[in-house]
């Protein structure tokens, strides 16, 4: 795959074709001086369990991985602080509030968007839940299941990030055994 900035061809400020790769992170306008430079995003991932110590997953609805196993979350709203991005996300694809979170880790991923590579870094949270009893599967999620501890199977999570987050989780024993 080209690098992301290949795909931009005109300055976003002035519309001027002198736009050229000034490191492997920015592209500079040599008519107007902007520079851009090629960050990563922000996302959140909610790792939540319930009583019975399962995780909650998602049916992804879209590509990239459609019909694949995920955990609730997504991209960062500009303005959004990482928790207020994790609680939206998590009320957004489950209809559940958010009642506490703690950071676990963070990992990189390329997410493909239509057609474009967009670099993130997710942020892990171990979530609680306000209620569990009332969720429902919306917005890029197909249907949510709560799965034992023991039928964890990473490789049924389609996107990398996720999959390696749940490789963690189970090397470092955070998937709860009861």
């Amino acid at each position: 795959m080209p690098h992301p900035l290949s795909l931009f061809k005109f300055c976003p400020r002035c519309g001027s074709a002198q736009f050229t790769v000034s490191d492997g992170r920015a592209k500079r306008c040599a008519d107007c001086g902007f520079t851009y430079y090629h960050n990563a995003s922000a996302s959140t991932v909610a790792v939540i369990f319930n009583a019975r110590g399962e995780l909650l997953t998602a049916r992804r609805a879209l590509e990239p991985a459609r019909g694949t196993l995920d955990l609730p979350g997504g991209f960062v709203d500009p303005g959004e602080t990482l928790e207020e991005g994790c609680r939206r996300e998590v009320r957004e694809e489950t209809g559940g509030e958010v009642s506490a979170l703690r950071y676990l880790f963070s990992l990189t991923n390329v997410y493909r968007f239509s057609g474009f590579d967009v670099h993130t870094t997710d942020a892990f949270f171990l979530c609680r839940l306000a209620d569990d009893a009332a969720l429902a599967a919306a917005d890029d999620a197909d249907a949510l299941r709560w799965l034992p501890a023991a039928d964890v199977r990473p490789e049924e999570f389609g996107l990398a990030s996720i999959r390696l987050g749940v490789e963690r989780l189970i090397r470092e024993g955070m998937l709860p055994v009861l």
